[in-house]
């Protein structure tokens, strides 16, 4: 979504290539952590059960050129924040919260979601792992599946709201590109890469964009 911004100008574009390109690269994740029983259903079901149908509300608001860039812009600068204090927090614990609490996390961020066109994980998995609940492991597959659901029921928002917009010929070989890196990616960064590295340079990258867009489209300055 960071990167799309900078170089697509049509913002119902944006958000339907963003979604269709979470979908690409955690389907494969989503079915690895099911298949493999980390996916557990009954610690999840508050978090996508309530974030579905909010993403898919959000999605169909109608936005101004704008009100979108300003809100993707400053949801950028929040997830940074969160990203880079997840870089440094080292220290693990295992909390449980109540499903209620679990559905109410899930329902805000996947409005946001729908509304900015991304998949909620940016959110999901640093929050989670903030607030020490259980461990990165379980956290990461929550996210990877909480990516899956949202993007789809966002999609599906953009459809009934009539807003699905994308050119195939660009897309095509976008979606081969961004699989093959989302490949490439996770073999990295599990066997060569520092994460806490690479989620710091991530959050750094992030906030640039926000920042970029948020006095871009709310105050006339270009950087």
């Amino acid at each position: 979504m960071a990167l799309l911004s900078l170089v697509l100008a049509e913002f119902y574009e944006i958000r339907t290539l963003a979604l269709m390109l979470n979908l690409s690269v955690v389907s494969i994740g989503t079915l690895f952590f099911i298949r493999n029983r980390v996916f557990d259903w009954k610690l999840f079901w508050p978090f996508i059960l309530f974030s579905m149908p909010m993403a898919y509300l959000g999605a169909q608001l109608k936005l101004t050129e704008q009100v979108f860039f300003l809100i993707l812009g400053s949801s950028l600068i929040l997830a940074a924040l969160f990203m880079g204090l997840q870089a440094i927090k080292r220290k693990e614990t295992d909390r449980s919260f109540s499903s209620v609490v679990r559905g109410g996390i899930g329902a805000g961020i996947g409005f946001l979601s729908g509304v900015a066109g991304i998949g909620g994980g940016i959110f999901l998995s640093p929050i989670l792992n903030l607030a020490g609940w259980s461990n990165p492991r379980t956290v990461a597959s929550l996210a990877s599946v909480f990516i899956f659901f949202n993007s789809a029921s966002g999609l599906f928002g953009l459809y009934q709201a009539g807003s699905i917009q994308f050119d195939a010929n660009f897309t095509i070989p976008l979606l081969a590109s961004v699989i093959t890196g989302g490949l490439i990616g996770s073999y990295l960064s599990n066997s060569r890469f520092n994460i806490h590295i690479i989620r710091g340079l991530t959050a750094i990258l992030v906030s640039y964009v926000g920042f970029r867009l948020v006095l871009q489209h709310g105050f006339g300055i270009y950087i």
